[in-house]
């Protein structure tokens, strides 16, 4: 095996052993930067620092399909206009553009870099993904709760590199290299020592300029994580947490800090260039993160956010009045945020003011620039590891079947895949199963009908339906009554999801009426609920299956833990697959369903 090459970031580390020894001491890391573009020079007392950034990327190197790889703009008439956008040979080629001309600038993520990932990352756990972040400098990152998917063992293997410790190498001679980046992890602690299992923080540091830099996950990571991949570990408050290492930079004379959090918001719009703070700081964006930013100490001076796949650049007041940007660049790669931090050299803080303060806007990473040439090669030499798997045809579709896209709260992919976990369980040998439940953020992907590659229109690839269905969830059948049927639906709209509703997409049928005029477990009209015609009856025993992330309670559905009599079944995508397989050919594609489940009345 060839000897193991230093990552780019230790390399620049190693010539700079003496002056970083005391801060290599410390708990944080620092981070070189390269030398002084040719001609540039520092203007005064205030220097402009740039802060590239992004979330959600989860691996989506190649354009994402259908409504996952667009992006909506609204037009000076008021119009829409919808872009395609994302495919990291894009993104790689917009941040390297942007930062043409700009000698201070950082590029950084909130999260979620990784999991839930496209097959061609996928397949090698997110190995093509962290290189390349790489390639794209990426100064820091955040964890997201997707970093925890496979959980604390190859979080860690994907910062310190190493080959898969059941797969091996996946490439001959090769030795994955891990992250020049570091995971910053700040609320993540190990329940026995109470100590972070990564970085807390970090320091950017540039010719006498310091920008400290803070990442965390959102703390109810718990509750959208499986627990084995969370096994073992604490997620702590998120303004607790920041307030502490904001503290602790601040002694260090560090004054200028940014947080990476992936937790987010809601925006008015689906717009990415709304203006959220029109009328008025923060009025445009509801959800977690308006809190957490409130709440925060003002020695935080921007932050960058995720997990919501929403786009947003707002402004909302911290505790002493003054405004501080709170962004978010969508997800998979379609959006980036450009944000000038204005560089006090004697505070050594950045300017925040009611007249001045970070300036920050979101930008598309449009598919009508070049390629870059970097990561073409590097998708080119994951996809021909990836064909013999990834390339074979497993059904056939008439039309595009969305699953994430529109804002519809029964998605056509979503009715398909409960059809197809209720046809894989139903069997008396298999479960039982009379009713299915999906929880809407497990469906990754539409399935588009335009080919993406060679195999022609309407053929849907093991590929593609592994992008739709990437967790490989083992499905699960207990028994439910009717009372618990009632209270998961309830769930739905009501505890943590009632501002923010988590609607399950269901089997054939199962039907029920969702009155939005009405307010939290309301919102379900009991006598409504039905199955195949007949109401639903409280004290009746109904054999449920859904994946072991939502039988386990996952999404703020506890009423799915309670259920007894379980029964293990196959992976979500083996019934996703063998039910493309059943209910389609080339001469008889897949219809998308008519989505006649869910009557809404608003």
């Amino acid at each position: 095996m060839p000897a193991k090459t230093l990552p780019r970031r230790k390399r620049l580390a190693l010539t700079r052993l003496t002056a970083t020894a005391a801060v290599l001491a410390a708990t944080a890391g620092t981070l070189a930067v390269s030398a002084t573009p040719a001609g540039a020079r520092d203007q005064g007392r205030t220097v402009d620092v740039q802060l590239l950034s992004f979330n959600d990327l989860h691996g989506n190197l190649e354009p994402p399909q259908g409504s996952s790889g667009t992006v909506t703009e609204t037009q000076a008439d008021g119009t829409k206009k919808v872009i395609p956008a994302g495919g990291v040979e894009y993104l790689a080629n917009s941040l390297r553009t942007a930062r043409k001309g700009h000698e201070y600038s950082i590029t950084a993520a909130a999260g979620d870099m990784i999991g839930a990932s496209p097959l061609m990352t996928g397949l090698f756990h997110d190995e093509p993904t962290i290189e390349a972040l790489n390639k794209i400098k990426l100064d820091a990152t955040s964890v997201g709760n997707h970093e925890f998917d496979e959980g604390r063992a190859e979080l860690l293997r994907m910062q310190r590199g190493g080959c898969h410790p059941k797969e091996g190498c996946f490439e001959k001679g090769k030795t994955f290299q891990g992250a020049d980046f570091p995971y910053l992890a700040a609320n993540v602690t190990d329940e026995k020592t109470g100590r972070p299992i990564l970085k807390p923080y970090t320091i950017w540091k540039h010719k006498g300029v310091k920008i400290g830099i803070i990442g965390l996950t959102l703390e109810g990571t718990p509750d959208v994580v499986t627990a084995e991949g969370v096994k073992g570990l604490k997620f702590r408050d998120e303004v607790e947490t920041i307030d502490k290492y904001a503290k602790e930079l601040d002694r260090q004379g560090v004054k200028s800090i940014v947080t990476l959090i992936h937790e987010g918001g809601m925006p008015a719009s689906g717009s990415y260039n709304y203006d959220c703070d029109t009328p008025g700081a923060g009025a445009g964006i509801s959800g977690a993160i308006v809190d957490i930013a409130k709440k925060v100490t003002p020695k935080v001076d921007a932050f960058v956010t995720g997990h919501t796949h929403q786009a947003y650049a707002c402004t909302i007041p911290d505790p002493s009045g003054t405004p501080r940007t709170v962004t978010s660049a969508a997800s998979f790669g379609r959006l980036y945020t450009d944000t000038t931090l204005t560089y006090d050299r004697r505070t050594k803080d950045i300017v925040r003011t009611t007249v001045k303060s970070p300036r920050a806007k979101n930008h598309v990473v449009d598919r009508e620039q070049p390629k870059a040439a970097d990561m073409t090669k590097l998708i080119d030499r994951w996809k021909t590891l990836a064909a013999p798997v990834a390339n074979k045809p497993v059904g056939y579709i008439s039309a595009d079947i969305n699953g994430r896209g529109s804002e519809a709260y029964e998605q056509p992919l979503g009715d398909v895949i409960t059809d197809a976990q209720l046809e894989g369980t139903s069997a008396p040998d298999k479960g039982g199963a009379q009713i299915a439940f999906m929880n809407p953020g497990g469906v990754r992907s539409d399935l588009a009908f335009k080919a993406s590659g060679a195999e022609g229109d309407g053929v849907v690839t093991y590929g593609e339906a592994f992008t739709v269905q990437p967790f490989t969830n083992m499905m699960q059948t207990k028994d439910l009554t009717g009372a618990q049927l009632l209270a998961a639906l309830q769930q739905q709209v009501s505890g943590p999801n009632e501002a923010q509703p988590k609607i399950l997409q269901v089997s054939k049928g199962l039907t029920y009426t969702l009155d939005l005029t009405k307010k939290g477990a309301d919102r379900i009209v009991a006598s409504s609920v039905k199955l195949n015609g007949t109401p639903i009856e409280a004290g009746r025993t109904y054999r449920v299956a859904a994946n072991e992330f939502l039988m386990g309670g996952g999404d703020g559905f506890p009423a799915f833990k309670d259920g007894t009599n379980k029964r293990v079944g196959s992976s979500d995508l083996d019934v996703f697959v063998a039910y493309l397989q059943a209910h389609s050919t080339k001469e008889a594609p897949l219809a998308p369903p008519k989505g006649d489940r869910i009557t809404i009345v608003k």
